[in-house]
């Protein structure tokens, strides 16, 4: 249940001239193949890649993330590395708050064999967004990267292609999107609820979430049917901390020719206006979007989707009211959603995780997948001040 933000070229062209009819004209090369980097993939389908920075030895954990509108670097990493940074005036905007930021300018960001030069990095504190996923994230990279290229994600082969700028030979099968290109891609999507409607939303592949709209827009639109049942409250991490939203579900939502059933939804409430509202509805995130293998042109304002294996995964239904933390190596429960389930059940802030259903793995990846998949009674044994203790939870299952 985790959210955020929202908030030169070096590749191979040419241009050749030919002689036709007695006439001169110009010829775009095709986009050619630079580098295919693995990545891994977070909870919500995030996917992170590695990557040095200017001259520095250590390898890095940059998410790729079109719902970010420059490339960013932690605060942290920065001092843990000596990195020196310039003050602005230059503020960015998420669904958790509003920052003043700080810059390294003229950088270079090496991804496996390919190097770009002249990038300009803000800085931002990423530490909760490494809680959450439970691995260091040292940096994002978005919109001032990614158009410098043609990205393809592959998440069968967890392979990202990136290619040089030019004509792209597109697979035969899927659906290409014509996207409002700004700094943040916004699609139109329809969904179905009490009605159908139709709006545009970002392009997040940052965030690890289905669908989240702005309350203002639920409200407005009268989205949902006063006979459903009340959503519940659940809490989200980005840029600025953190923040309770609604969880919900809508009947469908349709991607182009794709119709997904019974999509989780959150609502928030947007304080900083990111969505612009009534201009955007919200914003797709990457747990619908890792259903497809996709290729970002941004260039030719372009994206294409086609599905993979991954098309018919199940969604997650499951609400525990538990909000789990990597800490330094243990994992805690942090917050706890008053009258969930993890409340009920008698968890308290603090309580570290020794293992869930008899997974002593101590990976919070996978004690997610647990927590957001079962709707069976679930065991943990956990430690609280220095006593082991048993306790039994049943999730809510929010398809209602």
């Amino acid at each position: 249940m985790t959210t955020f933000k929202l908030f030169s070229l070096v590749g191979f062209m040419y241009i050749s001239i030919f002689s036709v009819y007695g006439q001169e004209k110009l010829s775009t090369p095709n986009a050619q193949p630079i580098v295919r980097i693995p990545f891994t993939m977070l909870t919500g389908g995030v996917i992170m890649v590695k990557g040095l920075l200017n001259n520095y030895p250590d390898s890095l954990n940059f998410i790729i993330d079109t719902g970010s509108g420059g490339i960013s670097l932690d605060s942290l990493t920065c001092v843990r590395l000596g990195i020196p940074l310039v003050q602005s005036s230059y503020l960015i905007r998420g669904v958790g708050g509003v920052r003043e930021v700080k810059f390294l300018y003229n950088a270079s960001l090496k991804l496996d064999t390919l190097k770009t030069d002249s990038l300009n990095f803000h800085v931002n504190d990423y530490d909760i967004l490494s809680s959450v996923y439970g691995t260091k994230i040292d940096g994002i990279i978005g919109f001032s990267y990614i158009k410098k290229f043609i990205l393809r994600i592959d998440y069968d082969s967890m392979y990202m292609e990136v290619f040089s700028k030019g004509p792209y030979q597109y697979p035969k099968k899927g659906f290409l999107m014509h996207p409002n290109m700004q700094s943040i891609p916004v699609v139109d999507i329809q969904f179905r609820e009490s009605k159908k409607l139709r709006n545009s939303f970002f392009f997040d592949t940052g965030a690890g979430l289905c669908l989240m709209l702005s309350e203002e827009y639920v409200k407005d639109s009268a989205v949902f049917s006063p006979r459903k049942p009340p959503p519940v409250l659940t809490q989200a991490e980005g840029l600025g901390g953190k923040m309770i939203m609604k969880l919900t579900t809508v009947k469908a939502l349709h991607v182009g020719p794709y119709t997904f059933k019974n999509v989780p939804t959150h609502i928030f409430e947007d304080v900083y206006n990111i969505t612009s509202y009534p201009i955007l509805g919200g914003l797709l995130g990457n747990d619908i979007l890792r259903r497809f293998n996709v290729v970002l042109n941004y260039a030719k304002k372009e994206i294409h989707l086609s599905p993979n294996s991954s098309f018919k995964d199940a969604f997650d239904y499951a609400y525990t009211g538990l909000g789990l933390y990597d800490n330094n190596g243990s994992i805690i429960i942090e917050d706890i959603i008053p009258d969930s389930p993890g409340d009920k059940a008698g968890f308290l802030p603090g309580d570290r995780i020794v293992g869930i259903n008899n997974n002593f793995s101590n990976d919070i990846r996978q004690y997610k997948v647990i927590l957001q998949s079962e709707t069976r009674k679930i065991t943990f044994l956990i430690r609280r001040d220095r006593e082991l203790l048993e306790i039994k939870m049943k999730p809510m299952n929010i398809l209602r």
